[in-house]
């Protein structure tokens, strides 16, 4: 039997949210049901940024595409994994370990926490 994530419907509610984070920095919330498959076990498309006030992201963390795990993992070029996480601007993506939308929503927001308390200092 499968259990029910109760936060997925608080990240649901969250879908089209725009919050300013104060100092021009924002961060936009996407999320949305799908039917779940391989790609997206938990049945959530997501996709949760934090930008600079000219709007380029800074952080992100979205299942929008593969990723290939860090060579230093054995057979790491066999796995993709599409929940991920953008630790800057121009990283490509590296694994996220998707637990539930809980989990999700609190690491996000502590990475944003650091993220805007590394680039206000």
């Amino acid at each position: 039997m499968m259990r029910t994530d109760p936060a997925i419907a608080t990240l649901l509610d969250l879908h089209g949210s725009i919050l300013d984070q104060g100092g021009g920095y924002w961060i936009k919330i996407e999320a949305w049901q799908v039917i779940p498959s391989v790609a997206v076990p938990h049945g959530i498309r997501y996709s949760l940024t934090l930008h600079e006030p000219y709007g380029k992201r800074i952080l992100g963390y979205d299942n929008a595409h593969a990723v290939k795990p860090p060579k230093k993992f054995k057979f790491a070029g066999r796995i993709l994994a599409y929940d991920h996480k953008h630790r800057s601007a121009s990283d490509q993506g590296m694994p996220y370990a998707f637990k539930d939308a809980q989990q999700l929503i609190k690491d996000f927001f502590a990475d944003v926490d650091r993220v805007l308390q590394e680039v206000t200092r």
